[in-house]
């Protein structure tokens, strides 16, 4: 009776054993099939520059096909909601930028970018710096602070458009200095380089990646993140000046449905870490005047906690509007 029952035993672990092999085998590997990268902005800038990069050397390592689809419109929010919204299977990516995260106190947004997506890591950082034109008699912050307080309603400053970066970042410099500067917005960085360049600014938040090919044509006063710029030794932090919540860095990021499993996401993360290791993408990504990204699914979740907390208190306490 005893060696019926372990016989019976036996053959019934063997059998369970059998199917779960038989089950694993018919699982396929990921990924499989063609793999959209999806760019809520037009073709020709950064983020798309950036989405095609990664898409040719994802493309090349798993060998499937990698398209990037430009899906522009309403500050991006019209392509973040399309992978909000796709099958959590791996197979539609988000190429995101800060602008995910610093939207929600200032529209309603049919997603939660906390919630609805899962991060897998960061693609570049770009800091930002406070200009002025070259031939503006400020030398350095506090010059400039001083004459704007001494001749009030006769400074502004240039900006990307209501509700980006460079609106919070000079709405954040006027609450915390006790500034009036008027904000002045244009339609990206081209207009806003030109109106700086050409005098009808008096200031100017610019990205890194804008100012790149113009730093011996304006004057940065300081810059935005926890440390100074290598290419701008001389010219202070925000921080190191005494104020605070200019440390936040712009980014650009992958991210997938939240669903996702697991394992998918650590599959996309370690493959965009080799690819950000590689030396011509290093020089690509340095080429547009950005800093090299990474970073483990875990900690770009963490970055977006703390950046999205950060941007939400200063839209709240400058009380900044898309349409004031």
């Amino acid at each position: 009776m005893k060696f019926t029952l372990s016989r019976r035993l036996l053959g019934a672990w063997a059998l369970s054993v059998l199917g779960l092999t038989c089950a694993h085998a018919q699982t396929p590997s990921f990924p499989t099939q063609q793999i959209k990268l999806i760019v809520p902005y037009p073709a020709g800038g950064a983020t798309d520059i950036l989405a095609r990069m990664m898409g040719q050397k994802l493309s090349e390592a798993w060998n499937v096909p990698v398209v990037v689809e430009n899906k522009p419109g309403a500050g991006g929010t019209i392509g973040n909601n399309l992978v909000a919204r796709a099958a959590p299977d791996g197979y539609t990516v988000l190429v995101a930028i800060t602008a995910i995260i610093q939207q929600p106190p200032l529209m309603n947004l049919p997603y939660d970018p906390l919630k609805d997506f899962a991060p897998i890591t960061q693609i570049a950082k770009s800091p930002s710096m406070f200009v002025v034109p070259l031939n503006s008699p400020y030398q350095t912050l506090k010059d400039y602070v001083a004459a704007v307080k001494a001749q009030p309603a006769t400074f502004n400053y240039g900006t990307y458009g209501a509700g980006t970066s460079s609106h919070i970042q000079g709405s954040l410099l006027n609450l915390q200095a006790g500034l009036d500067q008027v904000m002045v917005p244009f339609q990206g960085s081209a207009p806003l380089m030109n109106n700086l360049l050409g005098g009808q600014l008096t200031s100017a938040f610019v990205d890194s990646a804008s100012a790149r090919a113009h730093f011996k044509s304006f004057r940065p006063l300081a810059v935005t993140g926890t440390q100074r710029l290598p290419l701008l030794p001389d010219v202070p932090s925000f921080k190191e000046l005494g104020y605070h919540s200019f440390e936040p860095y712009g980014w650009f990021g992958l991210m997938l449905p939240a669903a996702t499993p697991a394992h998918i996401v650590q599959k996309f993360s370690d493959e965009a870490m080799k690819i950000l290791r590689m030396p011509d993408i290093v020089a690509k990504v340095e080429g547009l005047g950005l800093w090299v990204g990474g970073g483990k699914p875990e900690e770009f979740a963490q970055i977006l906690r703390n950046d999205a907390a950060i941007y939400a208190k200063i839209i709240r306490d400058a009380n900044i509007k898309l349409n004031p």
